[in-house]
């Protein structure tokens, strides 16, 4: 008798290696946020879709506020159409990177959640800002 974590067989090595894949086209982290700016490497619009309020208590360093409501087509014609977004909001328990990444994603801009938000910066222990730096909200 194969254990809990057996008895359900594991996936091919190709459909796991076409699972991460895709997965990975969707999310990225904290971690490869933070070390692609520390790095200087800015291929991607960060956007904090969290209220002006919140995000001018804190938010990451170099994230633009845009709440999702304000994402329209005349908003976001202000970047070039080939432009990465990356969005993220104040952590797992929040849906608006969520409704971010489906409303950009409709208006045909490539888009990635960062998954764990301002608290999976937090718990990575990097830093934040206090007073908008960039706001476009």
């Amino acid at each position: 008798m194969p254990s809990f974590v057996a008895e359900p067989p594991a996936a091919s090595s190709e459909a796991t290696a076409a699972y991460y894949a895709r997965k990975l086209a969707f999310e990225t982290d904290c971690w490869d946020v933070h070390a692609s700016l520390a790095a200087g490497h800015r291929d991607f619009v960060l956007l904090d879709v969290r209220s002006p309020a919140h995000y001018t208590a804190s938010h990451i360093p170099g994230a633009i506020n845009l709440p999702h409501g304000k994402m329209t087509a005349h908003r976001m014609s202000e970047w070039p159409q080939d432009t990465l977004f990356v969005v993220y909001c104040a952590g797992p328990h929040c849906n608006g990177t969520d409704k971010a990444a489906l409303r950009l994603a409709r208006l045909g801009l490539a888009v990635k959640v960062m998954i764990g938000g301002m608290t999976g910066w937090a718990d990575e222990g990097f830093a934040f800002e206090s007073a908008p730096a960039i706001s476009a909200a």
